[in-house]
């Protein structure tokens, strides 16, 4: 499905070298119900420390004011509660809305912030390759937790400034389509969900569709997905020509995965671009829109299914 690995929101980017001391450490499987976690399966459990005890946050969400010491010595990664929450503990691989601010600590400018998306909220899916910088502020704590997140410009890289985050997961979002069923269309492949939303996949008899053609099958009433989106999803790729699977998120233990819209093949960016957040489509897609210039592919002859849960989806850092 994927071209290549992608490189998203580029200060979140950048902080994924947060987990490259973690040896060892794995990210808990994924469900619709996370039981907490002990601290000991933490992938950094950034402990407080004189930078983040320092920050000062004047207010909550994104009309929170973020001070940090002129004289913060910024000697390691740490993380101060400012107030803690009360709901399900917050670990690797969950899906969450967070409210957020990301400080330049030297000059007190505001370099991104969730109030750049529709309500203030961001969904981010905690995934270790991606998005470190948010499972270093949220994870191991209750969701409502406000946090100070104090990050050397070291992490980031040569010649960048030190930052602050301020941070709260709000919620854990559902990690399946819970839009509204729509009636089969004719001729498409048929598909019937297990008790945890899997989906499985039957091909109709006859040749595939000439042209990629897409069908909804849930109905969702969330943010639309544009062009060039980070957007999260759960899916599942089978061969039109046997109907044998050829991946899935599904069999990763059910943990959803997030790439950019434009970061994929194109039969599957037209299944996602212009639908809601919430919805579950179906898209067949002939070789040309999907691995038909990819000489030598396995798949570059076939037809694809793909059966996609759509759960977030976020505008990219300009």
């Amino acid at each position: 499905m994927r071209k290549r690995p992608l490189i998203v929101l580029s200060t979140v980017a950048a902080a994924t070298l947060l987990l490259a001391g973690c040896s060892g450490a794995s990210a808990p499987s994924s469900s619709g119900t996370p039981e907490p976690t002990a601290s000991s399966t933490c992938l950094l459990d950034a402990q407080p420390g004189a930078t983040s005890d320092a920050v000062v946050v004047d207010g909550s969400g994104v009309d929170a004011t973020v001070t940090v010491p002129a004289d913060a010595p910024f000697a390691e990664v740490e993380r101060t509660v400012i107030s803690e929450g009360d709901g399900d503990e917050v670990v690797a691989n969950d899906l969450v809305s967070v409210m957020f601010k990301i400080v330049d600590a030297d000059t007190g400018e505001v370099v991104d912030s969730s109030a750049r998306n529709e309500g203030g909220l961001a969904s981010v899916l905690l995934d270790q390759n991606n998005a470190s910088l948010f499972i270093a502020a949220l994870e191991c704590e209750p969701v409502g937790t406000q946090v100070a997140l104090a990050l050397p410009g070291s992490v980031f890289g040569e010649g960048q400034t030190n930052k602050v985050v301020y941070a709260e997961a709000v919620e854990k979002l559902p990690e399946v389509a819970t839009g509204t069923p729509v009636d089969p269309t004719p001729g498409m492949p048929t598909v019937k969900l297990d008790d945890k939303g899997a989906p499985t996949v039957t091909i109709p008899e006859g040749d595939a569709p000439t042209e990629t053609t897409v069908a909804v099958l849930k109905q969702g009433d969330g943010p639309t997905v544009a062009s060039g989106d980070l957007v999260v999803v759960q899916y599942l790729g089978v061969k039109w020509s046997d109907g044998k699977e050829f991946d899935s998120s599904w069999s990763r233990d059910a943990a959803p995965t997030q790439f950019q819209t434009t970061g994929v093949v194109a039969g599957f960016q037209k299944a996602l671009e212009g639908q809601k957040v919430g919805s579950q489509v179906i898209v067949v897609m002939p070789p040309s829109d999907g691995y038909g210039a990819s000489e030598g592919h396995e798949l570059q002859k076939e037809s694809l299914v793909f059966v996609v849960d759509i759960l977030a989806t976020t505008p990219v850092q300009q």
